[in-house]
């Protein structure tokens, strides 16, 4: 089971900001408060991790320009709110990241972009595509579009869903508390910080709390929820205190900052299992021997150059048997191209795939990370 002292050699981290730490009641972003957190940002990136940086404050921030010191009730009013505040937000953002001499980039979505199995792998793609050329996403939610979302603080939630949609070593709900106690300590002189737990521990539905700032939405609920999607996948969760000095390099050190919570298994076995909870087939691709073993062996991607036929009416995202020549299942996937696109593409190299479709989406019909072995 995961335990501090494997956090220094995590490599892809996300960290979520909330709103009571970016903003001066009311009074709209603080820089005073956002150069520091960007620095620290930055030097993690430069010691080697591929951070991504889920960010609130677009409503506060929208309030404040608009001279508002009430969070609104009207969806309107609050999606109006949000798309001010954006401008600034982002802004900020890429002046701070750019002093580092480091690039950043605005990804909003929401969770139907993360629950649509296309809308998944292109959200994927094109995450693990900004990571490969070292700039900084930054993931917000589409708050002007959004609904529930708004309501319910879901920028946690959107948190650990990033994390499963990049397969992330280590998700950071930074908050203005020290971290999940035992109890409310405001209420409760007796509560405890609780250092380490595993996600499935009953008793941390009765530690967590429903309060919530004026400006921000969420609380320990959130967070302890948050940190249960993100165990889908494997990964780990620090709810760390904000206002502490230095707070991602201590945790970056192993040090005992914060509460860590812990998936019950390991990151593939979790994710595998994720996966197959997700597993309804909607076609097949008939594999060559050599397709079979590279998957049973190898732990490989599925290459189309090992695809000899292709069955089915399946979009891109859905999931698909893969069989051998006597159509013995051998894994199942989430695959990357139409059917239509999977026949003209079957048996030929990933070189081809321009050539032939007059695009490239993958260089795999399957990645190995959205492959179940049977």
């Amino acid at each position: 089971m995961f335990h501090r002292t494997q956090i220094p050699a995590t490599r892809r981290w996300i960290v979520k900001i909330g709103s009571a730490l970016l903003t001066r009641d009311g009074a709209g972003l603080d820089p005073e408060v956002l150069g520091p957190w960007i620095a620290q940002m930055a030097a993690q990136h430069a010691a080697g991790r591929e951070v991504v940086l889920v960010s609130s404050g677009a409503v506060a921030q929208g309030m404040a320009r608009m001279g508002w010191r009430q969070r609104p009730q009207s969806l309107h009013a609050l999606q109006a709110a949000a798309a001010i505040g954006q401008m600034g937000l982002i802004r900020a953002y890429e002046d701070g990241f750019s002093r580092h001499g480091l690039h950043t980039a605005q990804v909003l979505l929401t969770r139907d972009d993360l629950a649509d199995r296309k809308r998944y792998l292109n959200a994927r793609s094109t995450l693990r595509t900004l990571l490969s050329m070292g700039v900084v996403p930054v993931v917000n939610e589409n708050d002007t579009v959004a609904t529930d979302e708004l309501r319910f603080g879901d920028n946690d939630t959107l948190a650990a869903l990033v994390a499963n949609l990049v397969e992330a070593d280590l998700l950071i709900l930074l908050t203005d508390q020290d971290g999940l106690f035992s109890a409310n300590p405001h209420l409760d002189p007796d509560a405890l910080l609780i250092d380490r737990a595993r996600v499935d521990d009953p008793r941390l539905d009765r530690a967590a709390g429903g309060s919530s700032g004026a400006l921000g939405t969420g609380g320990m609920i959130t967070k302890l929820r948050a940190a249960r999607l993100a165990a889908r996948s494997g990964c780990a969760t620090v709810i760390a205190p904000g206002r502490r000095a230095q707070s991602l390099s201590s945790i970056a050190a192993g040090a005992d900052v914060g509460s860590l919570l812990v998936p019950a298994q390991g990151p593939q076995a979790a994710r595998k299992r994720w996966l197959a909870g997700h597993l309804r087939v909607t076609g097949r691709l008939v594999l060559d021997d050599g397709a079979v073993k590279a998957l049973r062996e190898g732990g490989r991607s599925l290459l189309a150059v090992g695809v000899t036929g292709v069955d089915g009416h399946f979009a891109r995202g859905e999931v698909v048997a893969c069989v051998d020549s006597k159509g013995q299942e051998v894994a199942r996937g989430l695959v990357n191209y139409d059917a239509p696109d999977a026949i003209r593409i079957q048996g030929l190299p990933s070189s081809k795939f321009e050539e032939v479709l007059g695009f490239v989406d993958d260089e795999e019909l399957i990645h190995r990370d959205n492959l179940v072995l049977l």
